[in-house]
């Protein structure tokens, strides 16, 4: 019996055009699948509007994936692979399963022994890492620097250590109305020639990618972070 097939498909990361971040023959096979397991079934019904879908969007089933959905459930949404089916996943914005909930899915399709396929999409991780210039070689994602002030801070200079012990960039995100607050730690907490990279609203008219050092950085005006994505990189000198 041939298995079936967990396709990971990317979802865009903001408003542009599905044709400048999504390959023709990933749209046209996310568009014909009709089982999609997401964390947000009305996000992933306006990413399908938006790709076009060989069915209506209501005979399109979109499992809801939640923190505490049991390893049961997926079991049991994955059942139909068994006999040779396909099923979509994806994220909330770029790659699913990467700093994301789904890897939980695609951990358990490999335990059934079903085949797990990753399809080319954006990723905020690597192309922010990409356009960065800092080390490409190792690196690490925190996803979240806490929110107290000087646990945050704390840990800002805890991931820079580790940059210049090991030349590693560091990578982490902030909730966007927290932006600025964030970016101000960074320049109060980092040492001056730890170069910053921001990345800010990746694949939109509105994306903006500058990596200075933080002594440069307190000379020039603070960028428009405020509700914006925002990916911040830095890597210190050794």
């Amino acid at each position: 019996m041939t298995l079936g097939t967990l396709h990971l498909i990317p979802v865009g990361l903001g408003e542009a055009p599905p044709s400048s971040w999504l390959p023709e023959d990933v749209r046209l096979l996310a568009g014909r699948l009709d089982t999609y397991i997401a964390e947000n079934a009305k996000t992933a019904r306006a990413f399908l509007k938006l790709i076009g879908t060989t069915r209506p969007l209501q005979e399109i089933t979109i499992h809801t994936l939640a923190k505490g959905t049991d390893a049961r459930q997926i079991r049991q949404w994955l059942q139909p692979l068994l006999e040779g089916g396909e099923i979509g996943l994806v994220s909330e914005a770029g790659c699913p399963a990467v700093a994301d909930p789904g890897a939980r899915v695609a951990a358990i399709a490999h335990e059934m022994g079903l085949r797990v396929a990753p399809w080319v999409g954006p990723s905020s991780l690597l192309l922010g890492l990409m356009a960065s210039g800092l080390e490409g070689q190792r690196f690490t994602f925190h996803g979240y620097a806490p929110v107290n002030p000087a646990d945050r801070a704390r840990t800002l200079k805890a991931w820079e250590a580790a940059s210049r012990q090991h030349a590693q960039t560091q990578l982490f995100i902030e909730t966007p109305y927290r932006n600025d607050a964030m970016f101000e730690t960074l320049l109060q907490t980092l040492k001056g020639d730890t170069r910053l990279c921001i990345a800010r609203s990746l694949t939109t008219k509105d994306e903006w990618i500058r990596t200075l050092s933080i002594a440069q950085w307190k000379q020039n005006a603070p960028p428009d972070l405020a509700k914006k994505p925002t990916l911040f990189l830095f890597l210190a000198a050794r």
